[in-house]
């Protein structure tokens, strides 16, 4: 259990790379470095597979009743969820624009 406590910290820390990188598209010149690149990997790719598969191991744990027993924080849940709707909403509005 104390694996999924740390999944859910590397999700959140993706999904907030995710939110940085979404943020940076708006700006005027985007930095070009390494860093940008971690945030690059960490944001697009390693948010949706990671929190996908959080997800449904958490989603799976919620319907046989282990869910207390993992001791994730509550907002982390919420937050972690809520990215994967706002994941799942941006592929499938990018899948459609195509």
């Amino acid at each position: 259990m104390g694996m999924l406590r740390f999944l859910s910290r590397v999700a959140f820390i993706c999904n907030c790379c995710f939110l940085l990188l979404s943020f940076s598209q708006w700006l005027p010149h985007p930095l070009e470095n390494a860093l940008t690149g971690d945030v690059l990997f960490l944001g697009w790719m390693g948010a949706f597979y990671v929190n996908i598969f959080i997800c449904i191991i958490l989603l799976i744990l919620l319907l046989i009743g282990r869910l207390r027993k993992v001791g994730i924080p509550a907002w982390l849940l919420i937050v972690n969820f809520l990215f994967f709707a706002v994941q799942l909403t941006i592929i499938y509005l990018n899948h459609n624009l195509k």
